[in-house]
């Protein structure tokens, strides 16, 4: 279903057809916590505010969570060294936080967010795109809403799932209040978490524990340096079709470079950290990492303080899952007010959370982690080809939605693109349920995300830049 941008009566760029349900009121100042009804409608240039800086603490506190932690143990699981290990996080992080960071400083000349802006690339194939996203911050809320639940049920003396249904429902409610009321929670979050993550590694660094050695060698050793730095980049990159959701109130006189490198620190420093702080405790995180930071913070007030931060990690990040699955979810023309489809997606969460918990989380958790990313390489690869092909059609020229929008793309290039992307990477990928032959000859190395971006782009490419 195609959406076309166009001019309302009023001069503002809006979505086509009737406004109800795409438009709505809009935050006006920072702290303005209101319900914000504003849908896919790309914000007016007079309803923007704010500055490039809150960009690093709306993207450094959602990944100050137990996901990330849980993340780090995969390399010692793999069988690397805490040095080995933490080089290919820090690698894999930078690789998947740049596109992050460069897709987000379009919210800021555009006002739409990301999903709303792949329509140009995209034409009415959006839909694949839009569903997928839904589908992944659906996936995301229960990888995150596992450990967030779980520290909540044993911080309370609840029964897990009744943990799991309290922390969906409050970041249901986060979602539905939406952009300025993530922005303001994540200001404060990051300095809450930060120090409950600095006591964490304080006390984890204080207490007689060293890493294992390691026990991969060779050939295997380099195929689980690959995968370890694989689902590293697969944590940064995840972000990427979210980028200009949490940017589009910024004026589009904020400084773009400095929207690039202030997204590019949130991310990378806090995965980073997080990553770090699971290799070095890979020994005492076991599955249940709720019940391994309440034992290592050694119970009693420090203990719960530890799973507090947990659980409210779970909330700041889950919450900016909910807000972009709706607006991924309006992308594909379902006619749902912004705050209902957030709420929805908290709501499916819940159940794909207790499929996670009732059987071998670390399996689970790996593979859910891996495929509902395979598809974002080659989304990056399209649309970033189809921006600079626009930005080259319009000479240096300010950004017109209502005028891009008028030169419409045929749909059917993109998401050939898309497909062969992905059916490229298969071969490539290396999960628990399913190991390409290629990636099978690599030792279990996961080069899948590079190869699906490469084969976008040479798809792709062609086809967009041909006259």
């Amino acid at each position: 279903m195609s959406l076309p941008y166009a001019r309302n009566a009023r001069g503002e760029v809006a979505v086509g057809g009737p406004q109800g349900v795409f438009d709505g009121r809009m935050p006006t100042a920072p702290g303005d916590l209101h319900v914000e009804a504003r849908g896919i409608a790309p914000v007016p240039e007079d309803h923007r505010y704010g500055g490039p800086g809150r960009l690093f603490t709306v993207w450094f506190a959602p990944n100050l969570t137990m996901t990330g932690v849980f993340t780090g143990t995969v390399g010692i699981a793999l069988g690397l060294d805490f040095s080995t290990a933490l080089v290919a996080v820090v690698l894999g992080t930078l690789l998947g936080a740049v596109p992050t960071a460069y897709l987000g400083t379009w919210g800021s000349q555009t006002g739409a967010g990301q999903l709303p802006l792949a329509r140009l690339a995209f034409g009415r194939a959006v839909v694949v795109p839009g569903a997928l996203q839904w589908l992944s911050s659906i996936a995301w809320d229960a990888l995150i809403g596992l450990f967030g639940g779980d520290a909540l049920a044993q911080l309370c003396g609840w029964p897990f799932w009744l943990g799991v249904l309290v922390m969906m429902a409050a970041q249901g409610a986060l979602g539905v209040l939406g952009y300025e009321v993530i922005h303001r929670l994540q200001t404060v979050m990051t300095f809450a978490l930060a120090a409950a993550f600095v006591a964490l590694t304080v006390k984890l660094l204080s207490g007689a524990h060293t890493t294992p050695a390691a026990t991969a060698h060779g050939a295997d050793r380099a195929g689980a340096f690959v995968l370890t730095c694989t689902i590293a980049l697969s944590l940064a990159l995840s972000w990427a079709p979210y980028a200009s959701d949490f940017s589009r109130y910024l004026p589009r006189t904020a400084s773009r470079p400095r929207m690039f490198w202030y997204t590019l620190a949130g991310i990378g420093v806090s995965f980073v950290a997080v990553q770090a702080l699971g290799l070095w405790g890979a020994a005492v995180f076991t599955d249940q990492t709720a019940r391994g930071v309440d034992t290592l913070l050694g119970g009693g007030a420090l203990g719960a303080f530890g799973l507090l931060a947990v659980a409210l990690a779970a909330l700041s990040s889950n919450a900016m899952n909910d807000y972009s699955g709706s607006l991924a979810l309006q992308t594909m023309g379902v006619r749902l007010p912004r705050p209902a489809a957030a709420a929805l997606a908290a709501l499916l969460g819940f159940p794909l959370v207790l499929w996670m918990h009732a059987a071998d989380t670390t399996a689970r958790f790996q593979n859910v982690l891996l495929f509902v990313g395979y598809w974002i390489p080659g989304f990056v690869a399209i649309v970033a080809v189809d921006w600079l092909a626009r930005a080259r059609a319009r000479g240096g020229a300010p950004v017109d939605l209502a005028a891009e929008s008028a030169r419409p793309r045929p749909w059917w290039p993109a998401l050939v693109a898309f497909a062969a992307a992905f059916a490229a990477a298969v071969p490539f990928m290396s999960t628990s349920l399913y190991v390409g032959p290629v990636a099978h000859a690599l030792h279990g190395a996961d080069t899948a995300y590079g190869v699906a971006f490469l084969a976008a782009l040479l798809v792709y490419a062609p086809l967009r830049l041909r006259r």
